[in-house]
């Protein structure tokens, strides 16, 4: 059994619990948290699991390191800290775990990351014998993995399209909706997710990792972004009201340019609520949320992938499957050895939990 460590239980890491502790080969070691008021509580009452899984919750980072773990789910935010994060990722690396997370959006497409996030990375590496994986839903396998794969069943591909199209107002994270995105602001305030070349810092490894795949060199990337008002004022479930006026949607799409056209494009589109941008397009089914991939070439394909979770939610469905893309990675990632890995490294395998199997 690999032991494992589930750094951070937020939106990531309430899925993450579950998941290992759904895995035959990962046992839950300990569960690290920044909120002291979580010290002491049951990893699974802060997963929402029905179970007790006997392992308390913890703040001391040095004592849960200095027992080597094998592996550690870093599933604490990296959206406004991230150097954090990546001073946190490597402190377990060089502590010897195989540390997957979600949270370095430069660290996607492992050459095309930066020196100064690639270069302490394969420092600590080099001295802890850990390794590293970087991968999630959008950012993740909703722009590398399924469009690859999906682009395998045509005989020609002349684009792809990766769109993301949710609803936030069922997203349990308030920060990032309102301040990273700007959801709730007036239309004059900047938010940082969509200030100029972030969007592009953020999804364009994922461009250069399709590209790479496909075997073609992108000319340039480029980003669009158009936002608009709420008609009305609204109020949310999980983030109180946004007011009339202020942003309600955001539409935005990273390019990645060949021969002078956009031939690789991850799109997002997102409202606080339906009514806003209502000629936008919306999930196939009606529903709040959805990731969908277009293949045109022939034959022209499309998938759209829907997971709901917590309720029949489906941005916890969202976050459940980044956390499944990382955990289910783990006993792959033990067995390759040190390194710095990518999803062209790393397979998506068969599900490890359930059917049948005896739960512990």
């Amino acid at each position: 059994m690999i032991s494992t460590v589930v750094w951070g239980t937020g939106n990531v890491g309430r899925a993450a619990i579950r998941a290992v502790h759904a895995h035959p080969a990962l046992r839950l070691t300990a569960v690290l948290v920044h909120d002291r008021a979580k010290a002491g509580r049951d990893a699974g009452e802060l997963a929402g699991m029905e179970a007790m899984l006997g392992v308390p919750a913890t703040d001391d980072i040095e004592a849960v390191l200095a027992a080597g773990p094998r592996a550690v789910v870093y599933a604490a935010s990296g959206d406004t800290r991230p150097d954090d994060a990546l001073a946190d990722a490597c402190r377990a690396i060089r502590a010897g775990a195989v540390v997957v997370t979600s949270a370095l959006y430069p660290l996607y497409d492992t050459v095309g990351a930066p020196p100064e996030f690639r270069d302490p990375v394969l420092a600590a590496v080099a001295a802890g014998g850990g390794s590293l994986f970087v991968s999630g839903v959008d950012p993740g396998w909703a722009n590398d993995v399924l469009p690859l794969l999906v682009s395998g069943l045509g005989s020609t591909v002349d684009a792809i399209r990766c769109q993301e199209i949710f609803d936030y107002s069922t997203y349990e994270q308030e920060e990032s909706v309102r301040h990273l995105i700007g959801m709730g602001h007036p239309m004059e305030y900047e938010p940082l997710m969509l200030a100029p070349s972030v969007p592009a810092m953020v999804w364009g490894g994922q461009l250069r990792l399709m590209a790479r795949a496909l075997g073609i060199e992108l000319d340039d990337i480029d980003e669009t972004v158009e936002r608009r008002p709420l008609s009305a004022t609204v109020r949310t479930r999980t983030m109180g009201t946004f007011t009339a006026g202020t942003q309600g949607a955001v539409r935005l799409e990273v390019r990645g340019i060949v021969g002078g056209e956009p031939r690789l494009v991850i799109e997002h589109i997102t409202r606080i609520h339906p009514s806003c941008a209502p000629d936008w397009p919306a999930p196939p089914d009606g529903g709040d949320g959805a990731h969908r991939v277009v293949i045109e070439g022939r034959p022209r394909i499309s998938v759209t992938v829907e997971a709901s979770d917590e309720g029949e939610n489906r941005s916890a469905g969202g976050n459940a499957t980044a956390a499944g893309r990382l955990v289910n990675a783990i006993d792959w990632l033990a067995a390759a050895g040190p390194g710095l890995y990518d999803a062209l490294d790393v397979p998506l395998r068969p599900a490890a939990g359930g059917l049948g199997r005896k739960q512990r």
